[in-house]
């Protein structure tokens, strides 16, 4: 089978969002407190960067998760 099972594809987004969250706050550093980074204010950008670095952890717990569901139902996809 050489489809990917869910739990990697979780892992994947984890990590991609969990490396957004500094890119946005490296734009709120630049765009300093009345200055704008690619059209966002600083407080949006650190909003951004929290909400993605909460969105990381959400969906590194949810691989763990999936993780032992697979190991418990092994060739089964189990959606929830």
């Amino acid at each position: 089978n050489t489809s990917m099972k869910l739990s990697k594809w979780m892992h994947v987004v984890s990590i991609i969002v969990a490396i957004l969250g500094p890119i946005m706050l490296i734009g709120a550093w630049i765009a300093g407190e009345n200055g704008t980074f690619f059209g966002l204010s600083q407080t949006h950008l650190f909003n951004d960067a929290i909400v993605f670095e909460l969105i990381a952890i959400a969906a590194s717990i949810c691989t763990l998760v999936r993780l032992q569901l697979e190991k418990n139902n092994p060739g089964k996809l189990n959606i929830v």
